[in-house]
């Protein structure tokens, strides 16, 4: 029996405790300091709010104050709270980890670091951990298509455990599986982590069909707008095999469960989503944002967070200026309230990808 602690009391870090319990292993949920309901509910009926449904009785649910406790003893630490929390688990998990100890990372999100490289987050949250301890624990993401809802549902969930350490692999993943919860393994940190950051990005970008469609009158034959999001599609993805094999990463993670597979999910709801649908209506970001109070748009997030190590490597001759049309359009709609106006003509012209940059210019390790 393993003893984990999740951190973040999120749909997906409480979804995870499912296959964890069903294995046998000793679970303990913390929610931080926004989930205090959800942790409360959980300690007095068991049932989690957000999920809709009774967390496994094994798991022990702790608010984010008793975290000591929570941590005491735990050989894998698992890390659900969303991008902005990172810094903040940094500061909260640091004065309780011990060596040999591996942070399994749920949260999606790259950084751009001052320097003007992009940064993964198994990367950003070791660089925030104190350096005694930092070389002394060990990394590894999830990544691949997995709605938190079907996965508590115990319905047949796909995904890959990346580590750069290979031997901590075949660990998790008999910690992890279950006939319902399919794990293969890699050791690609880069391509998995960047291709599930801009998914998100790329799946909102797919959501503004919907919301054009719904400004055109109904069409006599009942058209839709399928073949606008295929295209918004397969740039997007084109745009993450661009990026993953320039920062160093493997293509073939692009074309599998982290990339394609990630995308194509993600695009069939969600915030992300219901975000891109409301831009394709008209709504300016500033309007579209008030109508989801209190959710992180973790597309818009990514976007955001990148477009700075974009700027910079586009004025090194890093990246050619017209590279990456639908990351740039998106940037622009975001941060000028602009109106979708795709040009298509300008996709899928670059597809031929840079000569992968040296490591230590895109990416830091851990």
């Amino acid at each position: 029996m393993t003893t984990i602690t999740i951190v973040g009391a999120g749909v997906m870090g409480t979804a995870l405790t499912f296959p964890a319990a069903d294995n046998g292993h000793a679970v303990r949920l913390v929610g931080t300091h926004l989930d205090e309901q959800i942790i409360s509910s959980c300690k007095a009926s068991g049932f989690h709010p957000k999920l809709g449904r009774p967390i496994p009785q094994a798991v022990q649910p702790f608010f984010h104050t008793e975290i000591a406790e929570a941590m005491r003893g735990a050989e894998v630490v698992v890390l659900g709270v969303n991008s902005r929390g990172v810094r903040w688990a940094a500061d909260v998990l640091a004065p309780h980890l011990q060596p040999g100890q591996i942070i399994l990372m749920a949260t999606k999100g790259l950084e751009s670091t001052p320097d003007g490289r992009l940064m993964v987050l198994p990367d950003a949250l070791a660089a925030r951990l104190p350096k005694p301890i930092r070389a002394q624990v060990h990394y590894a993401a999830i990544g691949g298509p997995s709605i938190a809802g079907e996965l508590a549902a115990r319905r047949h969930t796909s995904v890959v455990f990346v580590s750069r350490n290979a031997e901590i692999l075949p660990r998790l993943q008999a910690i992890f599986s279950t006939p319902y919860y399919h794990i293969w393994t890699s050791t690609d940190m880069i391509g998995v982590e960047v291709c599930v950051a801009l998914k998100n990005s790329y799946a909102l970008a797919t959501g503004l069909a919907q919301g054009i469609l719904e400004t055109l009158p109904e069409d006599v034959a009942g058209a839709r707008n399928h073949n606008y999001a295929a295209a918004i599609f397969a740039q997007g993805l084109a745009e993450m095999a661009y990026l993953v094999q320039l920062l160093g990463g493997n293509l073939e993670t692009v074309y599998s469960l982290p990339g394609a597979g990630d995308l194509y999910v993600t695009t069939q709801g969600g915030r992300n989503s219901r975000m891109g649908r409301l831009l394709g209506m008209g709504r300016s970001y500033s309007d579209a944002v008030e109508e989801m109070p209190g959710e992180t748009i973790e597309g818009v997030e990514c976007v955001l967070a990148i477009m700075p190590a974009i700027e910079h490597m586009i004025a090194q001759g890093i990246i050619a200026a017209d590279a990456l049309p639908l990351l740039r359009e998106l940037h622009r709609i975001l941060t000028r309230n602009g109106q979708v106006a795709f040009d298509f003509s300008s996709f899928f012209s670059k597809l031929s990808f840079a000569p992968p940059l040296h490591q230590n210019q895109s990416a830091q390790g851990s």
